[in-house]
């Protein structure tokens, strides 16, 4: 078969989110709200009067209800422009533009498709808001059903090669995730012997704290400090490319804006739209597995890094501390960690 597969129509489907060309969802015909363009929403308008789907968090900000529980669907008003929507996409405009509604929000018909196409939007990495309409979808646009069919495609190892580093002799292997989505690296240090319990560390890919040396964040001084201490033994560091607790640079870097206006991380998160922690720490247990790895000492702070873990077959010996790279720029943000994400002492 040279068509595409349910999964790889998904995988086109963020593709065209990000460019900001819209999609068919089951019955809707949908747009991502940070990406669209005003002639193409004026396309859309003409097929019909037009939603806006925000999730649950997102409305909390602006005082929205959530018939939906997990998202709110938003009725747009006639002759709302892109101004208009963007301002309820964006928490940047909760201040330039604080009065956005009356906002009328839906109960009637089906979410599913809504919801699909707000999952859809955080995969691409854009605000987690979509504009849509009912109607019969134009020819050319990727369709997918009003449910996203999910079907576990293990990642694929696609290179590896000996690496020299300054924590020990090494050998990078490169995955790929099997829907088409990043790539992810596993950093084998020393001589791992798998029939003992292998030092593992979990590292979400930081830009700023791993390359710049941010100190916003600990994530430097943890990815150094996990590297020394499987250089004095052995162990495997998986580098995930899950860029701000899963969001991407971009919306991290708007959630770092919101914290100069006075929000925590967990609050900034939020006001974007997003939940605490959308990481799928699932992608760091199937690594292990096609490394051979499945008895670890997890060198974490984060207790749901270890009930991940375990919940998919991998056998946490030992949780390693790691506490490193406190300051005075970083201890508000450390401390909203551990008492409203649950890490631990």
């Amino acid at each position: 078969m040279l068509g595409p597969t349910a999964t790889e129509r998904a995988a086109r489907a963020r593709t065209d989110l990000r460019l900001g060309l819209p999609i068919a969802v089951g019955p809707l015909v949908l747009a991502a709200a940070e990406t669209l363009r005003g002639e193409r929403l004026e396309a859309l308008r003409a097929l019909g009067p037009l939603t806006i789907a925000l999730t649950g968090r997102r409305a909390a900000t602006l005082k929205a209800r959530a018939y939906d529980g997990d998202i709110a669907r938003v009725r747009v008003p006639e002759g709302a422009d892109m101004t208009w929507l963007r301002a309820l996409a964006d928490p940047a405009f909760d201040l330039r533009v604080p009065m956005k509604g009356p906002l009328t929000t839906l109960r009637a018909g089906d979410p599913t498709p809504w919801r699909t196409g707000i999952a859809l939007a955080k995969a691409a990495q854009v605000l987690p808001a979509v504009i849509g309409v009912e109607a019969e979808a134009p020819e050319g646009l990727t369709r997918l059903p009003a449910t996203l069919p999910y079907a576990e495609v293990p990642p694929t190892e696609v290179a590896a090669a000996r690496l020299p580093m300054l924590a020990g002799a090494g050998r990078l292997h490169v995955f790929r995730e099997g829907r088409g989505g990043e790539e992810h690296y596993a950093v084998e240090i020393g001589a791992v012997d798998r029939a003992e319990p292998v030092l593992v560390r979990l590292h979400s890919a930081c830009f700023t704290g791993d390359v710049l040396g941010s100190l916003k964040c600990d994530c430097g001084p943890q990815l150094h400090g996990a590297l020394d201490a499987m250089g004095a033994a052995s162990g495997v560091l998986l580098y995930l490319n899950q860029e701000g607790r899963g969001i991407g640079l971009a919306n991290k870097m708007r959630a770092y804006d919101l914290q100069d206006q006075g929000f925590d991380t967990v609050e900034a998160n939020h006001r974007l739209g997003f939940e605490d922690d959308e990481r799928d720490f699932r992608l760091g247990a199937a690594l292990l597995r096609r490394m051979g790895i499945t008895r670890i000492r997890l060198m974490t702070n984060n207790p749901r890094k270890i009930a991940m873990m375990e919940g998919q077959g991998i056998e946490v010996v030992e949780r390693v501390p790691l506490h490193v790279g406190r300051r005075a720029e970083n201890a508000a943000y450390l401390d909203v960690k551990r008492t409203k994400s649950g890490h631990l002492e």
